[in-house]
């Protein structure tokens, strides 16, 4: 990603843990982690920032629990992300589109008829119109959160069970869980060189 591309992230990322944060429930830190589909060193820090900001306070429960609160100046600073999230889906919409032709033709290039997704959501559309384009099969979907849904004719499993079905070369189709799917790969014992993402520059 080049540092345009970060940014979109890192604004994106607040305004989802700010969406999370403004809900009816007491979240911790470990259950925004899993909502967000991030790390939970990640999150500590972006909380820390926000709170730093103004935009969330602290609010310490029995039993060392703590919970985040949005304070009027985060919900002002939600709004404006808000808007600023619906020029980020368009940008994010040109900018995943070319990252995936550009990876798509590579591995064309080297002779591959056909990849596997892992992470089923809005960028995994994005990059299924890159593969149709480039020509490439879409042999496996897959997902630990989506595995029984449907994309495009495609049946969802989970990546546990997609390592089973064979060796395949597998392509990250999730911006905002990219690293913990990066993660859930590895640690089923996926081939690191087999895993790719794009936008890796």
């Amino acid at each position: 990603m080049n540092g345009d591309d970060e940014k979109m992230l890192d604004t994106y990322r607040s305004f989802l843990l700010l969406s999370e944060i403004s809900g009816e429930e007491q979240l911790s830190q470990r259950e925004l982690a899993k909502r967000l589909g991030i790390a939970l060193g990640l999150v500590n820090s972006y909380l820390k920032n926000l709170v730093a900001k103004g935009f969330v306070r602290v609010a310490s429960f029995p039993k060392n629990r703590y919970a985040y609160l949005l304070t009027p100046k985060g919900f002002t600073e939600k709004s404006r992300l808000a808007y600023q999230h619906l020029s980020y889906f368009s940008g994010l919409y040109t900018v995943a589109r070319q990252d995936y032709l550009k990876l798509f033709r590579g591995l064309s290039g080297q002779g591959v008829k056909g990849v596997a997704f892992c992470g089923i959501d809005e960028v995994a559309e994005i990059a299924y119109l890159s593969l149709k384009e480039v020509g490439l099969e879409l042999e496996l979907a897959m997902d630990p959160e989506a595995a029984g849904g449907k994309f495009f004719d495609r049946q969802v499993v989970t990546p546990a069970l997609a390592l089973l079905s064979g060796n395949h070369r597998i392509v990250i189709t999730s911006l905002k869980r990219g690293e913990a799917l990066r993660e859930e790969l590895l640690r089923l014992g996926a081939e690191p060189s087999r895993i790719y993402q794009a936008g890796n520059r």
